[in-house]
């Protein structure tokens, strides 16, 4: 098999396109490549703590104080100490971190629809199963090839 025709280089390429096209458009808004899905957790639940924020981002929690610390300054979240545990940090959007979840949002959806546009509505659901049974398949199987 060609290189080019294996699920990893086809999906490691598109998800850099979109990831990409994603990332120029929310630029203008100090947000940069990695920092989308901190805004998205904190959108659905703002005020979490540093080692919860790495748990669901599957980061280390070192990566996230760098991550947590740029964004702090250009001003798209702040820390404050848990008012139970001062030893804990919990992070929370500005005003400019929530325009910006806003802009990540509307430039996702835009992205997809970018992605879709050639799509019939039946593509587009089998598209997403079929998406879903590999994130299963990978899931649910072991690391032996």
């Amino acid at each position: 098999m060609d290189r080019s025709d294996s699920i990893f280089h086809l999906m490691t390429h598109t998800v850099k396109m979109y990831r990409h096209k994603v990332d120029q458009i929310i630029k203008p808004y100090d947000v940069y490549p990695g920092q989308p899905p901190l805004l998205l957790r904190l959108s659905e639940k703002d005020g979490r703590s540093q080692s919860e924020l790495a748990s669901l981002m599957r980061v280390a929690p070192a990566t996230l104080t760098v991550m947590v610390d740029r964004m702090e300054k250009t001003g798209l979240v702040m820390r404050r100490s848990d008012p139970v545990d001062q030893r804990v940090s919990r992070i929370f959007l500005t005003d400019k971190g929530h325009t910006a979840t806003e802009a990540v949002k509307e430039a996702i959806q835009f992205v997809d629809n970018q992605c879709l546009a050639q799509f019939l509505p039946e593509e587009k659901l089998l598209l997403r199963r079929l998406i879903l049974q590999i994130q299963e398949n990978l899931n649910t199987a072991g690391t032996e090839s």
